[in-house]
C-alpha cells in the first residue's frame, strides 16, 4: 500500500482538486502518473446495483446486473436478529467482490418519522438506538470483505418531498437524541470507510457545507476516520463543503467545481492544507480498497445467497395477528390466493436501491410445491395497476373462488418509491374493497401485506389473522408459505409503531412541510416515544409480534454499578413449538429535571427456544442508556437518581420490571422559561404551537415562504418557477432526457413516475449532474437571469459563457 502523505507532496494543485471528484458517476478519478488508481462504487444497501457496459445513468437504477435482492431494512429490522443481519453484509460484500466494487452505498439509518415517509422500507426503525445497532452489523459484515460501506443520510434525511430544498427545523436536543444517536454509535463502533451527507438543510445549512455536523461533530467529536462523501447532486458550494470536511463530490466530473476550488486556493480563500486533509483521506481510501481488488477474482454462490435470503424473510415477516391461532394452515387444507401478487410478488421499491435480483419466488408455485396444485386456488382480484378502481368481474371472481377454500390468502399493498412520500397510510380502494367482501362472505381469512410502510387497518376486525411480510425481497414468498404452513414459526417483530389513522402520528400536523421549511415540532417525541408518553392509542405497538409458540419471562435482576448496570433474566418456551423470541429492555427516568419519554428502548436480544427450553439472558446498558442530551451543558447528563427496568415483549408488553438507583455528580442545567415549554412536560395529542417549539429552538424561526420572480436562485425548484417559459423548456429538457434513460414513455413506468416527480422539485442546479456536466455552471447562471425576468441582461452572459466554453 502506498503511503498517502508521500503521494500527497507528489500532487500537483490541478491533480488534489481533481481528486475530491468523481470521475464519473460511480467512479474516482485516477492519476496515472502516480499509480492512483480508480475505484468503483455502486447504489446499495439491500443488493449490489452495478450497472451493465457503459450505463451511467445518473440514479444507477437502469440496466444494472443480477444481484441477490434481499430483504430491505424495513424487513431486516423486524428480525431483531444482529448475527443475521451481519451475515447479510458479508453476503453483500462477496457480491461486491465479484464485481469488483469498492464501495456499497448504504445503509440508510435516517429515522421514521411519518409513517409516510418515502424511503421508510430503505430505513430500519423510529427508534435510533435500534436503527444503529442493526445498522451497525450490516456494515461491519459488508466491510469485513474488505469492501467498504456507506452510512447515510447524514443527517435528517426524513422525507422525500422537496428534500433537496427543504430546511429541517430541529432543536438541538431532538438532533442530538433522536436524529444523530443511531450515527454516533455506527461510526464509535464500526467506523464506516465513508459517510454520505443528506440532501436537506439542516436549521439552515446545506448538510454538505455544514461544519456544526460535519467538521465538529462527526469527525471532531466522534473521531470519524473515513471519507465523507456528497449524496448525489447534493453539492451546493463545493468551497464551503471542504472547509466543512465534505471530502469527496460525487459525481463526477464537476469540472466547474474543480475550477472553483482552484481559484479559491490561489486566493486564499481555501487553505491547500484543508484540500491536502481530504486528498490524504481520499487516497487511504483508494488505497485500501485496492488492497481487495488485488486478490483477484472471487465469485459467490448465488443459491446460498437466495437461501439467505429467504432466512432473513423468515425472521422478519411479523404476525400482527392470528385470532384463535387460525394460522397455521393445516397442509391438507385447500387454500384459496387472491390478489396478483400470488403470482406477481411485490418485494423491493422503486429507487436508488432497486435491485435487478437473480431469481424471484412467487406464493402461488411456493404452495404447489408444499400442498399440491389441487390444494391451491387463485384469482388476481383486483387491476394490476395501483390506482385502477374496483373491477367488479375480478372481484366477483375472487368470492367464487374464496367460496371453494378452506382458508383464504388475500394479499394486498402499496407500492413503495423513492422521490416521494406516500400520500395516505390508507390501502388503494380496490385492495380494501377484497378484503372486505371477502372477509364478509368467509370466516376464515388471512391479510398478507405487501407494503413498506404502516398502513391504516379499518378491517382489522373482520379478519381472522394479518401477516406483515412488508418487502420480503427474491425470497419472501418461500418464506411466507413456510410460516403460513407452520414449516417456520414467525418470529419477527415491527420496527416502528403502526397508528390508528394517519392523523394520530405527531408529526402529522407538521409533515411534510413546506415550501421552504418543515417544523420537527414534536422535538424528541417520535413513534412510541410518543404514544406511551401520551397515552395514545395505537394499532400495534413498536416491537410488536406473534408466535406460533409462548414465551414465559422471570426472575429479572439487576446489578447497579457507578453509573450503569448489568440485567438478567430468564425466557422459558412454554409452547409445543421451537420458536425464536425478541426480549426488549426499556428504561424509565421516574423523575427527571427535563421532559423525557415515559421510556426508551437501551437493549434487545433474539433468542432461540426448543419447547420446555429455558435460556438466562445478560444485557449490560451503560451510562448513555441512563442519560440525555443537555443543550445548556452540550453533553450527555446521567442525574441521580431512580429508574425503571422494564423488560417485555414490545413497548406495550411489558413482562417483568424493577427500579434501581444510580448516582451522579452531574448537575443539569435549568430551562430559562419552563413554563413555555409546558407542553412538553405534559405531553397530550394536541399540535405543539409555534411559539411553544420556537421556546424549545431557541431562537426566531425561519420563513417558511415560496420564493418570487425576481428571486429565484439555482437552489430553487423547477416547480416553484412554473410561471417562467424557459424554465417550463428546461424542465421539459429533463423530462426527456430521463425517458431516455429509463428506455421509453410507458404511463405505468414506475421508475419513470418516480424520476419526473423528483424533476419537480429539484432545484435549478440539478442539471449541472443531470447534463452530465454538458451545461456550466455560468451558463446556468445566464440561464437564471433570463428566468427571474432579466432577460436582455441574461442573454448576454449567456452568449459570454458559451464563448468561454
Amino acid at each position: 500500500m502506498q503511503d498517502p502523505k508521500t503521494l500527497l507532496s507528489q500532487l500537483t494543485l490541478e491533480e488534489k482538486a481533481a481528486l475530491v471528484a468523481g470521475l464519473n458517476m460511480w467512479q474516482t478519478k485516477a492519476i496515472e502518473r502516480l499509480g492512483i488508481p480508480s475505484i468503483l462504487m455502486t447504489n446499495g444497501p439491500h443488493g449490489v446495483q452495478k450497472q451493465a457496459g457503459e450505463a451511467t445513468d445518473f440514479a444507477g437504477m437502469s440496466n444494472s446486473i443480477p444481484a441477490t435482492c434481499f430483504p430491505p431494512a424495513v424487513i431486516q429490522a423486524a428480525t431483531w436478529n444482529r448475527e443475521l443481519i451481519h451475515e447479510m453484509g458479508v453476503a453483500l460484500g462477496e457480491e461486491c467482490r465479484q464485481e469488483k466494487v469498492s464501495i456499497l452505498l448504504g445503509p440508510g439509518i435516517n429515522i421514521k418519522r411519518s409513517p409516510l415517509g418515502g424511503r421508510n422500507y430503505d430505513y430500519y426503525s423510529e427508534d435510533p438506538y435500534f436503527a444503529g445497532e442493526m445498522a451497525k452489523q450490516l456494515i461491519m459484515g459488508i466491510e469485513s470483505q474488505g469492501i467498504g460501506a456507506s452510512l447515510k443520510h447524514f443527517a435528517v434525511g426524513n422525507q422525500e418531498y422537496r428534500r433537496m430544498t427543504i430546511n429541517a427545523v430541529v432543536d438541538e436536543r431532538a438532533l442530538r437524541e433522536i436524529y444523530l444517536a443511531g450515527f454516533e454509535t455506527i461510526v464509535k463502533d464500526a467506523q464506516p470507510w465513508t459517510v454520505m451527507n443528506s440532501y436537506t438543510l439542516v436549521n439552515g445549512t446545506y448538510c454538505s457545507e455544514n461544519p456544526f455536523l460535519i467538521r465538529d461533530i462527526l469527525k471532531k467529536e466522534w473521531g470519524f476516520q473515513g471519507v465523507v462523501l456528497s449524496d448525489w447532486g447534493s453539492v451546493n458550494d463545493r468551497v464551503a463543503g471542504l472547509k466543512a470536511e465534505i471530502d469527496l463530490e460525487m459525481p463526477g466530473p464537476a469540472t466547474d467545481n474543480q475550477r472553483a476550488i482552484l481559484a479559491a486556493v490561489r486566493a486564499g480563500d481555501l487553505p491547500e492544507a484543508t484540500l491536502d486533509r481530504a486528498v490524504e483521506r481520499m487516497l487511504a481510501l483508494i488505497f485500501k480498497a485496492q488492497e481487495t481488488l488485488a486478490k483477484g477474482d472471487y465469485a459467490y454462490d448465488t443459491q446460498a445467497h437466495h437461501e439467505l435470503a429467504r432466512r432473513i424473510a423468515e425472521e422478519g415477516t411479523v404476525l400482527l395477528k392470528n385470532e384463535n391461532q387460525i394460522l397455521p394452515i393445516p397442509e391438507t387444507a385447500k387454500v384459496a390466493l387472491l390478489g396478483h401478487f400470488a403470482k406477481k410478488p411485490r418485494f423491493q421499491g422503486t429507487g436508488s436501491s432497486l435491485t435487478n435480483p437473480t431469481m424471484v419466488d412467487n406464493l402461488y408455485d411456493e404452495m404447489v410445491k408444499r400442498i399440491g396444485e389441487s390444494n391451491v386456488l387463485y384469482a388476481p382480484g383486483f387491476p394490476e395497476k395501483d390506482k385502477a378502481s374496483v373491477d367488479e368481474t375480478l372481484l366477483n371472481e375472487a368470492l367464487t373462488v374464496a367460496a371453494k377454500a378452506d382458508y383464504v390468502i388475500v394479499m394486498v399493498g402499496v407500492a413503495v418509491a423513492e422521490g416521494g412520500d406516500q400520500p395516505t397510510m390508507k390501502l388503494h380502494t380496490s385492495h380494501t374493497a377484497l378484503i372486505e367482501k371477502v372477509a364478509a362472505a368467509h370466516k376464515k381469512v388471512i391479510v398478507l401485506l405487501s407494503n413498506g410502510n404502516p398502513l391504516e387497518m379499518p378491517w382489522i376486525n373482520n379478519v381472522s389473522a394479518v401477516l406483515e411480510g412488508y418487502l420480503a425481497g427474491q425470497a419472501g414468498a418461500s418464506a411466507q408459505a413456510d410460516i403460513l404452513l407452520g414449516k417456520v414459526n414467525p418470529s419477527g417483530k415491527i420496527g416502528e409503531t403502526f397508528p390508528i389513522k394517519l392523523e394520530d402520528n405527531p408529526s402529522h400536523p407538521y409533515f411534510p412541510g413546506g415550501p421552504s421549511a418543515v417544523e420537527y415540532r414534536e422535538s424528541i417525541y417520535v413513534g412510541y416515544r410518543y404514544y406511551d408518553t401520551a397515552n395514545a392509542p395505537i394499532l400495534f405497538p413498536f416491537g410488536h409480534g406473534l408466535s406460533y409458540t409462548t414465551f414465559e419471562y422471570h426472575d429479572l435482576h439487576v446489578q447497579a454499578q457507578k453509573d450503569s448496570a448489568k440485567i438478567t433474566f430468564k425466557v422459558k418456551n412454554t409452547g409445543n413449538r421451537s420458536g425464536k423470541e425478541a426480549v426488549q429492555i426499556y428504561v424509565r427516568d421516574v423523575e427527571s429535571s427535563h421532559f423525557r419519554p415515559f421510556k426508551e428502548l437501551k437493549g434487545f436480544a433474539k433468542v432461540h427456544l426448543n419447547p420446555n427450553e429455558e435460556k438466562e439472558v445478560n444485557i449490560e446498558l451503560d451510562r448513555r442508556a441512563f442519560s440525555f442530551y443537555d443543550v445548556g451543558k452540550k453533553d450527555w447528563i446521567l442525574e441521580t437518581g431512580d429508574f425503571e427496568i422494564l423488560v417485555g415483549a414490545s413497548s406495550q408488553d411489558i413482562r417483568l420490571k424493577t427500579t434501581l438507583r444510580l448516582d451522579s455528580d452531574q448537575q443539569a442545567s435549568a430551562y430559562t422559561d419552563r413554563a413555555a415549554l409546558a407542553p412538553y412536560f405534559s405531553l397530550t395529542p394536541a399540535p405543539i404551537s409555534r411559539d411553544t417549539f420556537a421556546a424549545l429552538y431557541g431562537k426566531p424561526l425561519p420563513e417558511n415562504t415560496k420564493p418570487q420572480k425576481g428571486s429565484y436562485t439555482l437552489n430553487t425548484p423547477f416547480g416553484d418557477m412554473s410561471d417562467s417559459w424557459l424554465a417550463r423548456q428546461l424542465l421539459n429538457l429533463m423530462n426527456a432526457q430521463v425517458k431516455k434513460m429509463v428506455g421509453g414513455n410507458d404511463p405505468d413506468n414506475p421508475l419513470l413516475a418516480m424520476v419526473e416527480n423528483m424533476l419537480k422539485e429539484m432545484p435549478l442546479r440539478a442539471m449541472l449532474m443531470m447534463t452530465n456536466g454538458a451545461i456550466k455552471r455560468g451558463t446556468l447562471e445566464a440561464l437564471l437571469m433570463m428566468i427571474n425576468g432579466r432577460g436582455l441582461r441574461g442573454f448576454g452572459a449567456l452568449v459570454k459563457s458559451l464563448v468561454r466554453k
